[in-house]
């Protein structure tokens, strides 16, 4: 059920209360939809679906039109243009024919599910003539899902990164969903904006700080406990002991957590002191006394991050030894580990892995945390995220519609109704113009008439993006990309 204090005909732009005076006359059908423009150069060829269903539930579920929130928008619409534009007759008519309830379908892939950009992501119709307006009406709450769909999407290339250089130096991907630690809880512009860029984050990882996305997925994808966290020091209680009793610090947060995996940042005066003289020598039996169960995991947060963290790694290996993994490369004793959490980007943690990997040391040694190159640097243009109308009734008579701007011919949009295939080279694809056979779309409805008709947990979301063996294998990854390239460049997409 949609949140009652919130009122749906006050969440669009301004100028969108004037559209239902500014469509062709005997409109009686408008159909749009949502994608993930291509972009030359881009960074990002494929994105991930998520954060739909958390809209839909919070907002769009249930009565949505009542009296009283009529009569809000009427005097505030009017203050607000200072002319009386409001179509107080047609939300009454929602009112009293659908009982507040919107007349809408939304079609859209499985959450989860990892679509080439170009592709269609859902759609959205009236399913009642007289409310034809309403389908654009929803574009500006519709078009936030850039964000959710954004998060997930650098989460997932995180992952892809992890999973590279963790397969290539251990052998293995044990660990890799607690390798990139959401730390962005404090850098997002809103409680919302944490709920929802922590929970896209949760599709590819089980570890995270930010309490917000937890109860996220726990209220809206079923999901009683998506992350874990460990009892971790910050500066201020590790400062309040005074510089002169850091080891005193340190010592405390030990016998505090005993038990357990503990993070100690140890940057607040000088890393490399505190990792040879403290860590290293006064509270060394201390950190040798623990396990792998128990492990110490030394937390640097200043200056550059992969010189500082190889440096730390070659001073924990001179005061407490290393052995070597199957694959050759070094591995600190299972009670110690580092993980780096500050100046951590897509770029960074590959040069990161990849300065290890050069100097022999395997990545299962390190974990990461990202904050807001993770969840707040970002915008909709980050994936070009666009929502048109392709497909409009008139008279009884359908008509394919499109957009094409001389002077920018990548914002062009798509014709007609669409669906989402898989072709026979096994290459995802948008079929424009109403041409899909229905058996064949793998868009999916997930809304109609105030109802959601397809509730998705986060344990099946987590499974459509999974990493697929040729994203892990590097050799298999870039044929694949080729592949892809070749496909997009032949005009599939």
């Amino acid at each position: 059920m949609a949140a009652q204090e919130f009122n749906f005909l006050l969440a669009t732009d301004s100028y969108k209360i004037t559209h239902y005076k500014q469509y062709p006359p005997n409109v009686s059908n408008i159909y749009s939809y949502f994608e993930c423009r291509c972009k030359k150069g881009s960074q990002f060829s494929e994105v991930v679906f998520f954060g739909l269903q958390y809209l839909l539930k919070k907002y769009l579920i249930g009565q949505v039109v009542t009296e009283e929130k009529i009569q809000e928008a009427k005097l505030f619409y009017q203050m607000h243009f200072k002319q009386d534009v409001f179509d107080e007759e047609s939300w009454r008519k929602i009112l009293e024919k659908h009982d507040g309830r919107l007349p809408i379908r939304i079609k859209a892939i499985p959450e989860g599910r990892i679509i080439p950009r170009g592709n269609v992501l859902f759609t959205v119709e009236n399913t009642d003539p007289d409310f034809y307006w309403l389908t654009n009406y929803i574009e500006t709450m519709l078009v936030q899902m850039w964000y959710p769909i954004t998060v997930a999407t650098i989460s997932r290339e995180f992952k892809k990164i992890l999973a590279k250089h963790l397969k290539a130096t251990s052998g293995s991907l044990e660990g890799l969903d607690l390798k990139l630690h959401d730390f962005g809880y404090r850098g997002v512009s809103s409680q919302e904006s944490a709920a929802l860029g922590g929970a896209a984050h949760l599709v590819n990882f089980c570890s995270t700080d930010t309490v917000a996305g937890l109860l996220m997925a726990q209220r809206y994808y079923s999901c009683p406990m998506a992350g874990f966290s460990i009892p971790a020091a910050e500066h201020s209680t590790i400062i309040s002991w005074g510089r002169s009793r850091e080891k005193e610090a340190f010592e405390r947060v030990l016998e505090q957590f005993s038990s357990g995996p503990v993070s100690v940042v140890s940057d607040s005066y000088d890393i490399f002191n505190a990792c040879k003289n403290i860590w290293g020598d006064k509270l060394k039996e201390r950190v040798m006394e623990r396990s792998q169960d128990s492990c110490l995991v030394i937390r640097p947060d200043s200056g550059d991050p992969a010189e500082t963290l190889i440096e730390v790694i070659k001073i924990l290996e001179e005061c407490f030894g290393c052995s070597l993994n199957s694959m050759g490369y070094k591995v600190l004793p299972s009670y110690l580990r580092i993980i780096q959490g500050d100046g951590i980007d897509l770029s960074s943690v590959d040069e990161i892995l990849q300065k290890l990997t050069d100097e022999g040391w395997s990545a299962e040694n390190v974990l990461f945390g990202c904050g807001s190159a993770l969840v707040q640097k970002l915008n909709r243009d980050t994936l070009n995220c666009a929502f048109k109308c392709s497909y409009v009734e008139s008279n009884g008579k359908g008509m394919d519609v499109y957009k094409q701007p001389v002077t920018d011919p990548s914002k062009g949009s798509k014709r007609g109704r669409l669906s989402l295939r898989r072709n026979s080279d096994g290459f995802l694809e948008t079929i424009e113009r109403g041409a899909g056979k229905p058996e064949e779309d793998l868009l999916v409805t997930v809304f109609e008439n105030g109802s959601l008709v397809r509730d998705y947990s986060l344990e099946e979301i987590r499974k459509n993006a999974r990493l697929r063996d040729e994203e892990v294998n590097p050799t298999l990854h870039n044929h694949e990309q080729e592949l892809l390239h070749n496909h997009i460049i032949n005009g599939l997409h």
